[in-house]
């Protein structure tokens, strides 16, 4: 008779430990799954497709290459699960306040391309893969 009694209480027990080790695989899986996919999108438009990428730093002109690339991705992605520990620990609504955060940041990281791409192309790879690490990042870390 007690087993009945203790096994709501344990099925709820495993479905909290379930969801914690869900969300333990998923954010790290998603931080490199957001580089995964700037570094598919970079592969596309640079050998496959031929555009050059360059962008102004500082005094000259640099290549924009796949290491910059998922470096890139890969600072953006953990800056961004630290901020929402942070944000979760702290606050009720840690996932909407980073949510909010993120898609701020996103949009302030569509200045740069916008200001140092050189050429149209450039500019629309360059925003595009901003919008890709978006896209994977923004719901897949925010997602409880």
């Amino acid at each position: 008779m007690n087993t009945s009694t203790n096994t709501p209480a344990h099925a709820s027990s495993n479905t909290s430990t379930n969801n914690t080790t869900k969300t333990a695989l998923r954010r790290p899986l998603t931080v490199v799954g957001a580089s995964a996919a700037a570094l598919a999108a970079w592969v596309l438009a640079v050998p496959v497709a031929g555009i050059e990428l360059t962008a102004r730093m500082g005094a000259g002109v640099d290549q924009v290459g796949p290491a910059a690339v998922v470096v890139a991705s890969l600072l953006a992605g953990l800056a961004g699960w630290a901020l929402l520990a942070v944000l979760e620990r702290f606050t009720a609504r840690g996932g909407r306040i980073w949510t909010v955060v993120a898609l701020t940041v996103l949009g302030l990281s569509l200045l740069g391309p916008l200001g140092s791409a050189v050429g149209t192309a450039a500019t629309v790879v360059l925003l595009l893969l901003h919008l890709v690490v978006g896209a994977v990042l923004v719901p897949g870390l925010a997602r409880r």
